[in-house]
């Protein structure tokens, strides 16, 4: 293997009284130094130091492959850091890797939490919105955030989402000479002038958070009545079978609420959510957002099978209605084999596809018939829904 041109260097708040040996040595050998301002600084490279561009790019490194570089980043390179983003561009014997402990690991030793059952997420660049698949009573949480101001806005998002009473303890410089940890409830907390770097730590009070069954409430989404209702989206779900990592294609998505539910349902899931009108398809941005999966979720503009050519290759396909013949053949050819597809028909036309397509394809046909308990004069009577035909087939 030849000499790694890259060094990616993680630095603590203890400045170069923290590295290691090979971490300083590989520092006082880099003709470039790259980081944040604060980093630059505690290195004291100098003239060497490349703060990186707003809004942040790799680039500017890639430029000098073959000059010896390094990369300061806080803690761990690959924990939340600039590490994944360089790697992806590189060979493995273009660099090399200096880690130091991260905030999330000085945290937890500072606060006698198990790392292993504490939930870690980056918020330094993301909205707090991120928090919402993951808060529930009792939840412990470690947070960084942009800097010191955004911690009095956390405290008050997480009182508006009903966790007034969780207890924030507010980690100020973590490692170096200048931290601080202190103690609040989030929505009685003096939180004015915390010091950057700031990282939170969450114990959740106040609210059971999100049900990790499918089927969520229909007044949790915004919609225009446009939405596969609760009881059918958790068939729906179920019959879909996310797993971690797989892709679905939401055709017709409406509120999108079936792109949450099967982003909610299995680790680093995602969705392209295909919707023809601009009004849904603003309810779906909106339903992605406030479930803080707006990172997770593709909103494409448009009508199948036309705007299928572009996207990228499902591993579920789920269509809630209106299916042509025309259509399905063109979303058949277009899928990739082993592609698992679920569709949903109200009416007798679309019925009639699926059980067309169904004797020729195979698959499972189920028929669902649900009522609903309903005032009637005095007293209560049934209020059935249309039934619904559903088909799963794996191409």
């Amino acid at each position: 293997m030849s000499e790694p041109w890259l060094s990616l260097i993680g630095l603590g708040e203890d400045g170069l009284n923290g590295l290691p040996p090979a971490s300083r040595d590989a520092l006082d050998a880099a003709e470039i130094v790259f980081g944040g301002p604060r980093h630059l600084e505690l290195a004291g490279v100098g003239d060497r130091g490349r703060p990186w561009p707003v809004p942040f790019s790799v680039d500017p490194v890639m430029t000098l492959r073959g000059h010896r570089v390094a990369v300061l980043a806080s803690g761990d390179p690959f924990w939340h850091g600039a590490g994944g983003s360089l790697s992806r561009h590189l060979a493995p014997d273009e660099w090399r890797a200096f880690p130091a402990p991260s905030c999330f690991s000085l945290a937890a030793a500072r606060l006698g939490w198990k790392l292993e059952d504490t939930i870690c997420l980056g918020l330094h660049a993301a909205p707090f919105e991120r928090l919402t698949p993951v808060l529930h009573e009792g939840a412990r949480i470690l947070c960084t955030l942009r800097d010191g101001d955004a911690v009095a806005e956390l405290a008050q998002w997480l009182t508006a989402k009903g966790y007034g009473a969780s207890r924030l303890m507010i980690c100020e410089a973590l490692g170096g000479p200048r931290e601080c940890l202190h103690s609040v409830t989030a929505r009685d907390g003096d939180l004015v002038n915390v010091a950057s770097p700031a990282l939170a730590a969450i114990e959740a009070k106040g609210a059971p958070g999100l049900s990790r069954a499918s089927g969520l409430a229909d007044d949790l989404f915004q919609s225009d009545g446009q939405i596969t209702k609760r009881p059918v989206r958790a068939l729906t779900i179920s019959a879909l079978a996310p797993c971690p990592g797989q892709h679905l294609w939401d055709l017709g998505a409406g509120s999108g609420s079936i792109s949450v539910e099967f982003c909610l349902a299995a680790p680093g899931a995602t969705a392209t959510a295909l919707e023809t009108r601009a009004d849904r398809a603003e309810n779906i941005r909106a339903n992605a957002r406030n479930f803080g999966l707006d990172h997770r979720i593709a909103i494409v503009e448009g009508r199948a099978p036309e705007a299928l050519a572009d996207l990228p290759d499902p591993d579920t396909v789920f269509v809630g209605g209106g299916a042509t013949e025309d259509m399905l053949t063109s979303l058949w050819e277009r899928m990739p084999k082993g592609t698992r597809l679920v569709m949903n028909a109200v009416t007798l036309e679309t019925e009639a596809l699926l059980i067309r397509w169904s004797e020729a394809y195979g698959g499972h046909l189920l028929r669902a018939e649900l009522a609903e308990a309903a005032p009637l004069g005095s007293m209560r009577g049934w209020n059935r829904a249309r039934p619904v035909l559903q088909w799963t087939v794996t191409r």
